[in-house]
């Protein structure tokens, strides 16, 4: 059944409220804002500042910097003063998680200050208990006594602040109420929010960050509702990002699917991709994102929505055979490629593994809609049986506003074939980068929104790279996991390892486990909690040692790190998720930076 457009989709870009970072402002007519974290040690000033000159060459417009400790904090102030002698003056954010009084001391320092409500006020326990309402606003009380003088300080100072809720450190008074859900995150945040409006202070602005895309997506169109529902003054600007992406083209396509599908629906006034590799890394592939929806807004349709926009839900397609392979009803989403893809690996297909075509454009029973053509639409509902259908190439509709309405349009029963381009030729000097991020955002969209039950991806001119790029784009929304899956963290000040290295150690050893989940985290701020979907996970714990997890609870403590991999293998090995590699098993890992 069609419903009313929901909330968190806009004809243009949301319109939100300005707020100046320095000399940068974001929200109102403002282009989206890219921005970066610096992953070194905050004490070593020299290296801090080399990283945001470099950051700033490569199109960085706002860097920042965790400040664990009230030491940390205080050497913000050499930080700023070199950068300031060197004449850049990009605008500082500090990182602040667990230590109200370093946030003070850092509001001296820099020009906007970023606070996670799941633990700035408390202290993540695990603990189960229920809290009657009188309880419930007692802890809001003790919240607003921590918080305050904080807020007062900036609107003092002229500060800006990031309230940015993680879905992997939400606070146990939050996961006891809501659970560890998008309306957590949400509620998680507008406490915070309430408290600085309480103290006239308007110049923060929100994020959802999550590294499920379906979780992220999902926070940020409730947040937004919720916004819109408070009223006209509540226009706040939104930071957008998926945490712990991971590196590589993994990572490049899980921040598009999640960055991607938001800024196609008009949300979002600022980015940060975060990839488990050198910070530079990302400004590349968020300048690109932020290109390729600045102009109007994609994922809009103009009429009625066939999905739930706050929760994932599958489209009830019914299941039919196409010569052998089975499509639709509740079967993972199949890989459908051109007759030239086809032909040009026909050869090779042993050699392509899982990269398997697995059904032909040309050769498929298909029928192409207009989704507008009303009375096209109602001669094909009215036919008896189920086929298969897909938007007509050539039409003048974005292509997630397309399919959004073809599946509004049509009986449920039909499954529907994604494309990631309705022009059949498309531009085949477009670099690769471009390509996976725009048929990452596409169809990762609409794969999160629940529809879709084949994907043809043609803007891709290699064929074995764009069956890799189809499949890759499956796992990344968990729609068909076909190899291990990684969560791995970006780095900062506070990891206790080089996660680079270690994730490159830790590909080398698991990445031929199938369906296994991972997470490589550098410290605690979000390991636990962002692992709640992994089976694994390794997580430093304090300097040169290890913690091991499986799911949220550590079970092996204090590992050296040297020793910590091959651990994590003999954990594995203990809950018989092991299987030995084949003997020609290559190195799967990219190196950083290979997309």
């Amino acid at each position: 059944m069609t419903r009313s457009l929901p909330a968190p989709f806009y004809p243009e870009r949301r319109r939100s409220r300005e707020v100046r970072i320095g000399r940068v402002v974001i929200g109102g007519d403002q282009r989206v804002c890219v921005q970066s974290m610096l992953t070194c040690d905050t004490m070593d000033t020299a290296a801090c500042v080399r990283d945001t000159l470099a950051l700033v060459d490569v199109g960085c417009e706002i860097v920042r910097i965790t400040a664990p400790t009230v030491k940390d904090a205080r050497n913000l102030e050499a930080i700023r003063d070199e950068l300031r002698a060197r004449g850049c003056d990009v605008p500082l954010v500090a990182d602040i998680h667990f230590k109200p009084d370093a946030a003070m001391e850092s509001v001296r320092w820099v020009e906007k200050v970023r606070v996670n409500p799941g633990n700035y006020a408390d202290s993540k326990k695990f603990a189960v208990r229920e809290y009657t309402d009188e309880q419930y606003t007692a802890e809001i009380g003790r919240i607003r006594e921590k918080f305050a003088p904080l807020v007062r300080l900036c609107r003092e100072r002229g500060v800006a602040m990031r309230i940015g809720t993680n879905h992997g450190s939400l606070s146990d008074r939050i996961m006891n109420r809501f659970g560890d859900t998008p309306l957590g995150m949400v509620e998680s945040a507008l406490e915070f929010a309430r408290i600085a409006r309480e103290l006239d202070y308007h110049d923060f602005v929100f994020s959802m960050k999550a590294s499920n895309p379906k979780v992220m997506i999902a926070a940020y169109r409730l947040l937004v509702s919720r916004l819109a529902a408070e009223g006209e003054d509540w226009n706040y600007p939104i930071h957008l990002g998926v945490t712990e992406a991971g590196d590589g083209e993994d990572g490049r396509i899980k921040s598009a699917v999640g960055i991607g599908s938001l800024l196609a629906d008009g949300i979002g006034d600022t980015i940060r991709v975060s990839l488990t590799e050198d910070s530079v890394h990302e400004i590349p592939v968020a300048r690109e994102l932020a290109g390729l929806f600045a102009g109007p807004c994609e994922g809009w349709t103009g009429a009625g929505v066939s999905f739930d926009a706050f929760s994932y839900a599958r489209r009830p397609a019914q299941k039919i055979d196409l010569g052998g392979i089975l499509l639709g009803g509740g079967e993972v989403p199949r890989v459908v490629v051109t007759r030239r893809h086809h032909d040009a690996v026909a050869h090779k297909l042993d050699g392509l593994g899982d990269f398997q075509p697995e059904l032909v454009y040309e050769d498929l029973p298909l029928v192409e809609l207009d989704p507008r053509d009303a009375a096209a639409v109602a001669e094909f509902n009215a036919r008896p049986g189920v086929s298969l259908v897909t938007v007509r190439d050539g039409i003048d509709l974005p292509v997630i506003a397309a399919f959004r309405l073809l599946s509004a349009a049509i009986d449920p029963r039909h499954p529907i074939l994604l494309k990631d381009s309705l022009d059949p030729q498309p531009d085949a000097q477009a670099p690769f980068v471009r390509t996976l991020l725009a048929a990452s955002a596409r169809l990762g969209c609409l794969l999160c929104d629940g529809i879709g039950d084949a994907v043809l991806l043609r803007t891709e001119e290699a064929p074995g790279q764009s069956l890799r790029l189809a499949y890759n784009i499956l796992q990344a929304v968990g729609a068909r996991i076909f190899k291990t899956d990684y969560v791995a963290c970006p780095s900062c000040g506070r990891t206790l390892f080089n996660l680079q290295q270690t994730t490159a150690r830790i590909k080398a050893s698991t990445a031929h486990l199938k369906g296994v989940k991972l997470a490589i985290m550098g410290c605690i701020v979000n390991g636990p909690g962002e692992m709640a979907d992994a089976d694994f996970g390794y997580v430093g714990g304090a300097p040169g040692k290890v913690n091991l997890y499986v799911g949220k609870q550590a079970v092996k403590f204090n590992i050296p790190e040297a020793e910590a991999v091959d651990r994590l293998v003999d954990l594995i090995k203990e809950h018989g998720r092991w299987v030995a590699p084949p003997p020609d098993k290559a190195a799967v890992a990219q190196p950083a930076g290979a997309a």
